[in-house]
């Protein structure tokens, strides 16, 4: 099995002596790096050429796991797109090594408090958008018009008959724009709304 080895510091006053020299020691037969990079940014020339290098039946080996992740979501995707392409995964520092039963263990334990972690997120942004739409808040893109410009809009169409596209031009927006406005108005007139 050859192994990659993957090396990252955030500062290039930061040295990477200590994670090359253990993914040495690892064995690693290649070793890419990233000096002065955020872990927070997906794209870093290190890493991506190491994924480049990486094919089937590889490892890629990273001294410790924030190395190589932004976060337990980032890492846990990582590691399910290497399964799919039959490469193993090693970090030295939390001996986790997918090649064996008790890596893959640990391995599937993070993609369980990742996916508890998604859920987390979903509920809490759900929970989020109920009050501040509870509060009157717009969610979503600003209004492209003002609650009166919208009324006197509706008001062009539905009451003095004029056209859609003539109205949207008037207040420099799509005629889609005024369609909706006119629908909200119609339903609210009618109670449906």
């Amino acid at each position: 099995m050859r192994k990659i080895g993957y090396a990252r510091v955030s500062t290039v006053e930061q040295s990477l002596d200590l994670q090359v020299n253990a993914l040495k020691a690892a064995g690693c037969s290649r070793i890419y790096r990233d000096e002065g990079v955020s872990g927070a940014l997906a794209e870093r020339d290190g890493l991506n050429a190491a994924l480049d290098a990486l094919k089937p039946g590889d490892m890629l080996v990273v001294w410790r796991l924030d190395r190589l992740g932004r976060s337990l979501l980032h890492l846990v995707d990582l590691l399910d797109s290497f399964s799919l392409e039959n490469i193993e995964f090693q970090s030295l520092t939390e001996k986790i090594d997918t090649s064996s039963a008790g890596g893959r263990l640990v391995f599937h334990m993070m993609a369980a408090l990742a996916e508890f972690e998604r859920h987390l997120i979903s509920e809490r942004t759900v929970a989020g958008m109920e009050a501040a739409r509870l509060k009157g808040n717009h969610m979503g893109r600003p209004r492209a018009l003002t609650e009166a410009q919208r009324e006197a809009a509706a008001r062009a169409v539905i009451d003095e008959g004029k056209r859609f596209v003539d109205v949207a031009e008037h207040y420099n927006v799509h005629q889609c724009t005024i369609r909706r406005i006119v629908a909200d108005a119609r339903a609210h007139l009618d109670g449906t709304g």
